[in-house]
């Protein structure tokens, strides 16, 4: 392929300001991340092979990748994977694309766990709605001996979460359920975590673009008033529950006193403070099984 185009560095900049111009307020990150995966290269390797010219097929792609995020695409989507605790996950279109937000479910469990001393104990865990898999393997990443089980109604997901498994070196103790969050599990489990839709569905249409137009609806729309999905699984978890195990879900903006109240109508108890996320909106919220 003859190198007709211009450089990495120039290319890289040049990306940027029309990022920057078509608002995007990450338009410098985005432009390394799109144009690393244009390239195939990592950081140091842009940086080491800046004067390179691009070829016209590179070129060529990297505009493409441009037109789709100046349109509203998200980098995760155009690219196709995004990073959650550290694990590179695949992405599809039947997944979210994992938020950082979502973490605070992952760190709020851990801590539960390591309050117990349970993290090297051989735990059942289960994620309701799994999706790409990220809190199941994230966790399943820092519980050495826990058995992992992620549901999902769509079989796009699980098979997107069961490769994401497969890359991570998990496979062996993740195990995928197709079905309505538990309703196809078999307890006890010793923690259950799940990140539900929860959006109102009269809210929909005022999110981002890169979530409106990209994330998958069914994963989004949590009813009239966002709690449709709190409502069918945290009876069916807190029958799953071992005594003594966790339940432990993601929730929306000022949603987290409405869902400890459906905790409590299934028998679960609060005894930990919601987490809040680095926005200070209370993210995680936590109920337990006593007896």
């Amino acid at each position: 392929m003859t190198e007709s185009g211009p450089s990495i560095e120039s290319a890289r900049r040049k990306l940027a300001a029309q990022l920057k111009s078509a608002g995007d307020d990450e338009a410098e990150i985005d432009a390394r991340i799109l144009l690393g995966a244009t390239l195939d290269l990592d950081l140091t390797g842009m940086i080491a092979q800046a004067n390179r010219l691009l070829t016209s097929t590179e070129a060529a792609r990297l505009t493409q990748f441009a037109g789709r995020r100046i349109a509203g695409e998200p980098v995760a989507r155009i690219i196709g994977e995004k990073e959650f605790w550290g694990l590179p996950l695949q992405l599809s279109s039947a997944t979210l694309v994992p938020r950082p937000d979502t973490e605070t479910v992952v760190e709020l469990a851990l801590d539960l766990l390591r309050a117990g001393g349970d993290l090297d104990r051989p735990l059942r865990v289960a994620d309701l709605g799994t999706g790409s898999g990220a809190i199941l393997l994230a966790l399943l990443s820092e519980l050495p001996a826990a058995q992992g089980f992620g549901t999902d109604i769509s079989e796009d997901a699980l098979k997107t979460a069961a490769a994401n498994a497969a890359r991570a070196g998990l496979s062996n103790r993740a195990t995928f359920v197709a079905c309505d969050y538990a309703s196809g599990l078999a307890g006890p489990f010793d923690l259950i975590v799940s990140n539900p839709p929860y959006i109102c569905s009269a809210d929909i249409a005022g999110l981002a673009r890169e979530v409106r137009n990209h994330d998958p609806l069914v994963a989004l729309d949590g009813g009239a008033d966002g709690l449709d999905a709190y409502r069918a699984l945290i009876p069916q978890a807190a029958g799953l529950l071992a005594s003594g195990g966790a339940l432990v879900v993601e929730a929306g903006a000022g949603q987290s006193s409405q869902i400890q109240a459906l905790m409590a109508a299934a028998g679960l108890t609060s005894g930990t403070a919601p987490r809040a996320d680095l926005g200070g909106i209370p993210r995680a919220v936590a109920g337990h099984k006593i007896a």
